[in-house]
């Protein structure tokens, strides 16, 4: 049987007391972690990498982040706040017809004095129901038409009234804030 030549030959002792000269002292850290990296090495392709050009791409990575972090909470607030005021606008825009029913009903006479008041009672809860949202009613009648809020259905010739001032309205508009909810529908004259 031959013997390997490359096994060391170790004297018998005290197992405790034995030393290799292969064997190297225990640390706690990990030798190949950042901190041993030593600013004058340098890689197989010859370019000198220091710690500090490391810190300032991982510096430069968290500003990044923190930039899109930024950016998509500011996107995130303003997509709530859209879509909050237009489910609002949603819902006052179907109770437009309620408003447009009850202010049909106060138009007609009515021989029932107490049903009168009811309905009167009712359509001033609902403006001050509209008004505590923030809804208010488009001036109409004896004001310039602006396309914006207005929407003119026909016109008239009145030398009393001057050109593009609105004559009559058909249906009040809304507006919710700086967003209309429903244009007024009116004639203008001249």
């Amino acid at each position: 049987m031959a013997k390997n030549k490359s096994t060391p030959k170790v004297k018998k002792e005290d197992p405790e007391n034995i030393k290799s000269e292969n064997t190297v002292p225990e640390t706690d850290t990990d030798e190949t972690g950042p901190e041993f990296i030593n600013e004058n090495d340098s890689d197989d392709s010859g370019t000198d990498v220091s710690l500090e050009d490391i810190l300032s791409a991982e510096k430069d990575k968290y500003l990044r982040l923190a930039a899109e972090y930024d950016n998509y909470r500011k996107r995130s607030t303003k997509e709530r706040e859209m879509i909050y005021t237009d489910a609002r606008t949603d819902a006052i825009s179907k109770l437009l017809p309620v408003y447009d029913n009850l202010e049909r009903a106060l138009k007609m006479e009515c021989s029932d004095e107490a049903y009168y008041k009811g309905v009167e009672m009712i359509m001033t809860q609902l403006k001050e129901s509209l008004g505590s949202m923030n809804v208010k009613e488009i001036p109409a009648v004896g004001e310039p038409f602006d396309p914006k809020l207005h929407n003119a259905v026909m016109s008239v010739e009145n030398p009393d009234l001057g050109e593009n001032i609105i004559a009559e309205e058909f249906q009040k508009g809304f507006i919710l804030g700086d967003r209309v909810i429903r244009f007024s529908t009116v004639v203008v004259a001249n």
